[in-house]
């Protein structure tokens, strides 16, 4: 039995993960397809999910439960993956997927918010922003501060890597 404190039971589940990989490679060998996930590996990746989202790191976004719902589907995706003979310890390999695809989910988030807000500086919402500013204060200062918050993220966008040239270009020119 699982420590009260803890949220998922690491022995019931890594039995469970091995009773399912098991069934996995059974039906691959009869070129079936994959048999679908037990109750309590779905309860498991939720419970990892949404308790990892309320981490310190995780908790201040407004797209939590997309982070959860992206966690859910990585744990899905990649179950399959999960070897018994080289990990006994399904907690940390789920964990790190989740952890892995909210980071992927935050930096899709931030390209988005790049987006919107090159999108309202280039048509003109600014400016018409300064004149009605006498007409609605407050809400307008609340808007122009929220775009002033995210505008960090559109001064300086992570720039693709440059290809490296192999050693035939160098030749080529």
């Amino acid at each position: 039995m699982a420590n009260p404190k803890h949220y998922v039971d690491n022995e019931k589940f890594f039995k469970e993960m091995k009773k399912w990989k098991q069934a996995v490679i059974d039906a691959r060998e009869v070129d079936e397809p994959d048999p679908p996930s037990t109750e309590y590996m779905g309860e498991c990746f939720l419970k990892i999910s949404e308790n990892l989202a309320w981490r310190p790191n995780f908790i201040n976004y407004t797209f939590r439960d997309d982070l959860v719902s992206d966690g859910i589907e990585n744990c899905l995706l990649y179950a399959h993956n999960f070897n018994p003979e080289k990990s006994h310890n399904p907690f940390s390999y789920f964990t790190q997927i989740i952890h892995h695809a909210y980071v992927r989910r935050i930096t899709k988030e931030k390209k988005q918010m790049h987006l919107k807000y090159l999108h309202v500086e280039r048509s003109g919402i600014m400016e018409q922003i300064d004149v009605s500013i006498e007409d609605n204060k407050r809400v307008t200062r609340r808007y122009v501060e929220y775009l002033k918050t995210h505008e960090k993220y559109a001064e300086n966008p992570q720039p693709k890597k440059p290809k490296k040239r192999s050693k035939l270009e160098h030749f080529m020119k």
